[in-house]
């Protein structure tokens, strides 16, 4: 039986009780007298063996959790943590829970793990109440990870959570999102997102060997004098095929379609001096040719040669820029089979893409056409 107790009252203390010694215990169900101060009890007994559970009631301020055994010598403690209610002893079952305290809402996942995402303003003493209750209700059904989505107007719920033992993963701009692990298994939260995606875009004209340049206005190479390809981050939900074409359109004003991946290359603790930066170069080719220069981060835009490009110095003092302008030029000049995207889907069924070798990325579009027309062939002839 789980029990709320005092020291000294008999319940959770060694002085039981000659309830506890005949098979019997005690449970009061608490009442809140709306006509006085004083708690207002009535009391009811329970066999011994019946369900009961413990969560604190919204009025009380602290409490002793301690677990009662009729057939036990001494209470057995629930929790290093010490409580004093005085004057009553509160021992509820499953269903007073549920009428004195709500339990919050949660999202169950594949992981035995609970997403809660609080969505209206409350009261910090009420939240931390069905908190613990919650949490409790989560042991028993062998829960692990649990999460706690607070947007905004629910900042004031962060102290109340981190005090149950919860400790933050990540934020986004409209919300935090904390976690704790409640299970007695190694702790496997995953770390928050550990990189970001980068693309440049080798836009080339064919018609006049020129590549799409630009110099930037603010950021690294503010007043470097250099022509770079236009480069941008992945948003969230964005695919890498999708985000260059964009980031060409915003900076230049030019309308281009990808073509394939030419190569990707990863650096260490690149952003905010923590995040691993996967940058990918991709090939695109223009639909229009008049640039308009976003004012804002480009100072000026140009279709240039695409040897001036490789041959500037700053290509030549720095390997890495090197080494892409070699890749760039190669794709532009001679043979080179850079990475095609391959729509698919998950087996949730949302659209992903596979990015592998051009003429093999063919070879299974082909395949899947194949197997599409066969299975309409199939269909009609059922029919």
């Amino acid at each position: 039986m789980w029990s709320l107790g005092f020291p000294g009252s008999g319940l959770g203390s060694t002085n039981r009780p000659q309830n506890f010694a005949s098979g019997k215990s005690w449970a009061t169900e608490a009442k809140r007298d709306q006509d006085s101060s004083a708690d207002i009890t009535h009391e009811r007994t329970r066999e011994e063996g019946e369900a009961q559970h413990y969560a604190p009631l919204p009025s009380a301020s602290s409490y002793q959790y301690r677990y009662s055994n009729p057939a036990a010598s001494s209470p057995r403690p629930l929790s290093n943590k010490e409580f004093n209610f005085p004057r009553k002893v509160i021992v509820m079952d499953s269903e007073t829970i549920a009428e004195q305290i709500p339990l919050l809402e949660g999202e169950t996942d594949n992981y035995d793990g609970v997403t809660v995402t609080m969505k209206d303003p409350m009261d910090a003493q009420v939240f931390t109440d069905s908190l613990k209750a919650s949490l409790s209700h989560w042991k028993e059904q062998g829960k692990k990870g649990i999460w706690i989505k607070l947007p905004l107007n629910c900042a004031n719920l962060v102290e109340a959570a981190v005090s149950e033992g919860f400790r933050y993963h990540h934020a986004e701009p409209d919300y935090l999102m904390l976690v704790t692990w409640i299970s007695q298994t190694p702790d496997t939260i995953p770390a928050n997102a550990s990189h970001i995606v980068g693309i440049g875009a080798l836009v080339f004209n064919n018609t006049t060997g020129e590549v799409l340049v630009v110099q930037e206005r603010t950021g690294y190479f503010k007043d470097k004098n250099v022509w770079k390809l236009p480069t941008g981050v992945v948003d969230e939900g964005e695919d890498i095929c999708t985000a260059v074409a964009r980031e060409v359109k915003e900076e230049t004003g030019i309308t281009a379609d990808f073509v394939e991946v030419l190569a990707f290359r990863q650096s260490q603790k690149a952003f905010l001096n923590q995040k691993t930066d996967l940058f990918f170069l991709c090939f695109l080719t223009p639909r229009s040719y008049e640039i308009t220069e976003q004012t804002s981060e480009i100072l000026d835009a140009k279709w240039m040669p695409i040897k001036e490009y490789v041959d500037q110095a700053w290509n030549k003092k720095n390997e890495m820029f090197k080494f892409m302008a070699n890749i760039c030029q190669k794709k532009c000049e001679e043979e080179y089979l850079g990475f095609s995207a391959v729509e698919t889907k998950t087996t949730s069924g949302k659209k992903s893409f596979i990015y592998c070798n051009a003429d093999h990325a063919d070879h299974l579009v082909a395949m899947r056409d194949q197997a599409a027309s066969s299975s309409s062939s199939s269909t009609s002839t059922f029919q």
